[in-house]
């Protein structure tokens, strides 16, 4: 039995001590706010209640197997329903998408309908160009940690190569809203396209294939399951506690240091940003956070449009309206987010895509890229595209100091809730049981 110390009570981190507890071993739970979940959970005011960050996810799988390989399987805590269409795309055309998932046949129907005879398949041959990808990265980097030496030379080249995210749908999607599709992830996450490589397209093959699936009542539901699992699997966890430091013994890790003292460790997993940590941020010196957009939580009265889950407004800046919150009778609790050139009040500039709801919000709660930056001590958009340097120069699942192992956004293999919780499952498999 190892005596662990997991550092961060968000997704990562809760995922990673729930895993680590159930193999048996001692596992303690630092968090620096007074509430785990990081940007998994709600914020309320006014009657109102919204998901702090994600409203829905990609590959279940990866949330059923957490659950399955620490206790009760998931349906015994949780439903899980896939969310059609998976978002509305509103182009400045006036073109509209209601974009389909977990089939390609749908999405080949439903975009031909929308932008235009043809499209469907340009969109196809587009996501036909992702399955051996995510066959070999599956096998070689997401579902067990990352070895060169033992990975097929398929994920080598994709993980090496030069091709961008911006070339690749240049080249093969010649219409203009297809490749805002496309790029949208990566966009949404604060990314430059030029600077993301072309593998990570492979999230619309994951879309298409896979769905997206949210909790009824919102995601922040999964962060009180997992509190709950916690104690089920008897973690220590302390709320209100920052790690400081690592502490090393001959260049090992040898415990954590936080105001009060020194947590003796035989194994340390960092589930924040490792900047917060002097001991490794010489080692991450290279990389940035990816910023957060800008976000408005907006209680509002009266009546609405009838709007999907998502609704996505293309252009400058790039909106993204989230309707599922929770709201008193007669109410509508919805989450704007914005990207770009944010020259006047995101809620205006929604009202200029005819959702004009200014004089219908009774309750707001705004939250800057720095506020939540400093809420959650770190991005939880991870680190930046900078090109494809960025995995050798960002930490992965082993960290260059002995007994210390990373989950969460910042690391393997990347931000969003699905890559976050496979994170936990790699540095699992690393520490091994007790």
């Amino acid at each position: 039995m190892a005596r662990v110390v997991v550092v961060g009570g968000g997704f990562g981190g809760m995922a990673s001590a729930a895993r680590l507890a159930k193999l048996g071993h001692e596992v303690i739970l630092l968090e620096a706010s007074s509430r785990l979940g990081g940007a998994l959970g709600f914020v309320e005011r006014g009657g109102f209640r919204w998901d702090a960050g994600p409203t829905h996810m990609l590959l279940p799988a990866v949330v059923r197997d957490l659950f399955r390989k620490s206790g009760r399987p998931l349906e015994k805590e949780l439903d899980l329903v896939p969310v059609e269409p998976m978002r509305q795309h509103r182009f400045e055309d006036g073109t509209l998408l209601d974009l389909p998932s977990g089939s390609r046949s749908v999405q080949i129907a439903a975009i031909d309908a929308a932008l235009g005879n043809g499209l469907g398949r340009v969109w196809a041959a587009y996501t036909a160009e992702f399955p051996d990808a995510w066959e070999a990265l599956r096998k070689d980097w997401l579902e067990r940690p990352w070895s060169a030496e033992h990975a097929s030379r398929r994920s080598r080249d994709l993980l090496g190569s030069r091709l961008t995210l911006a070339k690749m749908t240049g080249k093969l999607l010649k219409d203009d809203r297809l490749r805002q599709v496309a790029t949208l992830p990566a966009v949404l996450e604060g990314h430059d396209p030029r600077n993301v490589p072309a593998w990570t397209g492979l999230v619309s093959y994951v879309e298409q294939n896979f769905g997206s699936w949210t909790v009824p009542g919102g995601m922040g539901a999964l962060a009180t399951a997992l509190v709950q699992r916690l104690a089920t699997r008897r973690v220590d966890v302390r709320t209100g506690v920052e790690a400081r430091d690592l502490e090393l013994a001959s260049d090992r890790v040898s415990g954590v240091r936080t105001d009060d003292e020194v947590l003796r460790a035989d194994v340390v997993v960092v589930a924040v940003d490792p900047r917060r940590l002097p001991a490794l941020a010489r080692h991450v010196r290279r990389t940035m956070p990816a910023i957060p957009p800008v976000v408005a939580h907006l209680g509002i009265t009266g009546e609405v449009p009838d709007l999907p889950h998502e609704v996505v407004l293309h252009g400058d800046p790039l909106l993204v309206l989230r309707t599922n919150g929770t709201a008193p009778a007669g109410a509508h609790a919805w989450t704007l987010l914005g990207r770009g050139h944010i020259a006047e009040d995101p809620v205006t500039a929604l009202s200029r895509h005819r959702i004009d709801v200014r004089h219908q919000v009774e309750v707001r709660v705004d939250r800057s890229p720095r506020e939540q930056v400093e809420s959650w001590r770190g991005s939880p958009y991870g680190v930046l595209w900078q090109g494809r340097r960025t995995l050798d120069r960002r930490l992965g699942t082993e960290s260059p100091v002995p007994g210390v192992y990373c989950a969460g956004a910042h690391t393997t293999p990347g931000a969003g809730l699905p890559w976050v919780g496979l994170s936990a499952a790699l540095v699992a498999q690393a520490v091994g049981r007790a």
